[in-house]
C-alpha cells in the first residue's frame, strides 16, 4: 500500500468493515499475551508440581540404582519393563506441565478473541511464499516492532537476571560438590528467580502489545471516504435508485389515493390550497376514515373528482389546515374532530344530494 493511500484513510471503519475482518480471521491477537501465558504456566507448575514430581522420580531412579538385582536385564522383555517403568514416571512428571500449556494458552486466546474456525486462515497463498513479500514484512513497520519486542526481551531480561542471580552464581557451583537434594534445591531457588523475572518482563511487554496490537489493526481497518460511500450503497442501495423507489412508491400511494376519492362521503377544503376526503359508513366505521388528502394541485384534484362524483364540498379553511396536519390518510379521524365533522356529515344527508357545494 502506497504513502498516498495510508494517508486518504482517514475515516474510521464501520461495523460492517470490522466483522467482514473478523470472519476472514483477520483480529487483533498479541503473541506476547501467549508468550506470558506460557511462562505463567510454568512457573505455576514449578511451584506447584514440579517438586512432587521430582521426588517420586528420585525414588524411582534410587530403587533401580541401590537395588539392582529387581531390574535384572537378561532378556529384552526386561528392557522393554524398565523402559517403560521409567517412561510411565516421566510421564507422571510432564502431564501436569502439558495440561497446563495447553489450558493457559486457550485462556490466552479467548481473553483476546472468542475461538473461531475461519478457513481463510488455513488457505494456501502464493503471496506468503514470495521472497518480495517475505522481505517487505520483515522490513515493514510490523516487523520493525517486533523486532524491538525481541531485543527487548533479549537485552532487558537479560541484564535483570544477571543482576538479580549474579550472587547465586558461585553459590551454584559449589552446589555441584554437594547433595543431589542440595543440587536440586540450588536449581529450584535459581530458576524461580529467573521465572519471576521473566514472568514480569513478558507481562509488561504483553500489555503494551495488546494495546499496540489493536491500534495497528484498527489503522489498518481505516476507509477512504469513497469507501465508505461505496459500503452504503452496497448495504443499502443506491442513494439515486432509492430516492426513485421513494418517488415511485409516492406516485402509487397518491394514485391509490386519488382512486379512492369517488368513495368519499364529503370533502373538505382551504378552499384551494388543502383538500381532505372523509368516508363515513356506520357498517364499515365508528367513525370517519381520511380516504385522501392533498395540498394544492393534489388538493384540486380532489375537488375535481369529488364535483365529476357529486360529492359535498365543504369550505372551512380552520378545519381543512388543522385535519390536514393532524390525520394521515386510511386512518379514523381524531376524538377532536368529531363534533365539527358530525355537523358536516348531519348536512350532508339533510342537504339535497344535487346541492354538491355547501358554504
Amino acid at each position: 500500500m502506497s504513502d498516498e493511500d495510508k494517508d486518504s484513510k482517514t475515516e474510521a471503519p464501520t461495523d460492517k468493515k470490522m466483522r467482514d475482518a473478523a470472519e476472514k480471521g483477520n483480529l487483533p491477537s498479541s503473541r506476547e499475551v501467549s508468550i506470558f501465558a506460557s511462562a505463567l504456566a510454568f512457573y505455576m507448575y514449578l511451584l506447584f508440581f514440579l517438586p512432587d514430581g521430582l521426588v517420586r522420580i528420585s525414588e524411582a531412579l534410587k530403587d533401580i540404582f541401590e537395588q539392582p538385582e529387581q531390574w535384572r536385564l537378561t532378556t529384552s522383555h526386561d528392557v522393554v519393563s524398565l523402559f517403560v517403568h521409567l517412561a510411565k514416571e516421566c510421564a507422571l512428571l510432564l502431564l501436569p506441565a502439558a495440561i497446563m500449556f495447553v489450558v493457559f494458552s486457550i485462556i490466552a486466546s479467548v481473553a483476546q478473541n472468542l475461538p473461531s474456525f475461519v478457513l481463510e486462515r488455513i488457505r494456501p497463498q502464493i503471496s506468503r511464499l514470495s521472497p518480495i513479500s517475505g522481505f517487505g514484512r520483515i522490513y515493514s513497520l510490523p516487523g520493525m516492532v517486533e523486532f524491538g519486542k525481541s531485543m527487548f526481551k533479549i537485552l532487558v531480561v537479560s541484564a535483570i537476571m544477571y543482576f538479580v542471580l549474579r550472587n547465586d552464581f558461585f553459590r551454584s557451583l559449589d552446589a555441584m560438590f554437594s547433595e543431589p537434594e542440595t543440587i536440586f534445591a540450588r536449581l529450584f531457588s535459581v530458576v524461580s528467580k529467573s521465572m519471576i523475572v521473566i514472568l514480569f518482563a513478558t507481562g509488561a511487554l504483553s500489555i503494551v502489545d495488546v494495546f499496540w496490537t489493536r491500534h495497528k489493526w484498527f489503522t489498518d481497518l481505516k476507509m477512504t471516504k469513497q469507501e465508505i460511500k461505496d459500503e452504503m450503497k452496497q448495504s443499502q442501495g443506491d442513494p439515486i435508485v432509492k430516492a426513485r423507489q421513494r418517488s415511485v412508491a409516492r406516485d402509487r400511494a397518491r394514485r391509490r389515493m386519488i382512486d379512492a376519492v369517488p368513495r368519499a362521503t364529503l370533502v373538505i377544503t382551504n378552499p384551494t390550497h388543502y383538500a381532505i376526503a372523509l368516508r363515513y359508513a356506520q357498517e364499515e366505521n365508528d367513525a370517519p376514515v381520511v380516504v385522501a388528502k392533498g395540498q394544492d394541485l393534489i388538493a384540486l384534484k380532489i375537488r375535481e373528482i369529488a364535483e365529476k362524483n357529486d360529492i359535498p364540498i365543504f369550505e372551512d379553511p380552520p378545519l381543512a389546515r388543522s385535519m390536514f396536519a393532524q390525520v394521515s390518510v386510511d386512518s379514523v379521524i381524531p376524538s377532536v374532530f368529531y363534533k365539527a365533522v358530525a355537523e358536516l356529515i348531519h348536512r350532508v344527508y339533510a342537504t339535497s344530494p344535487k346541492n354538491k357545494r355547501v358554504t
